[in-house]
């Protein structure tokens, strides 16, 4: 009874967002209203944490904006403002959260990437 009360309140998957990893480089597409007109704003950077919790599932992406100044911006998997998410490389990263990119800075924030044969 409880299962299927829940089920109904769900919010769908969303086919836009593909599988996704910690120290994966990412461009998110995200829809954008501003007054009475809609825009798709990129935001482009690194995967730093993923909660997948049903229908609060969320990830975390973390880049390096102008003055070298780190922004980090949280998206919901299910959510309908999400366009797209296009995956641009995957790194080798040996942890789940990577808040220690939060105080390294230049070359020493690279990860290296993943090569799948």
């Amino acid at each position: 009874m409880m299962d299927e009360i829940l089920k109904s309140v769900e919010a769908p998957v969303n086919e836009n967002v593909p599988e996704l990893n910690p120290g994966d480089m990412v461009k998110v597409f995200i829809r954008i209203k501003e007054g009475s007109n809609e825009r798709i704003q990129e935001f482009k950077g690194t995967v730093i944490r993923q909660r997948n919790s049903g229908n609060n599932a969320n990830f975390t992406v973390r880049r390096i904006a102008s003055n070298g100044i780190g922004v980090e911006r949280t998206f919901l998997t299910r959510s309908p403002r999400l366009e797209k998410v296009v995956v641009e490389r995957h790194s080798h990263v040996r942890r789940a959260q990577l808040y220690f990119l939060r105080e390294r800075t230049g070359k020493r924030s690279r990860l290296k990437q993943k090569f799948t044969s």
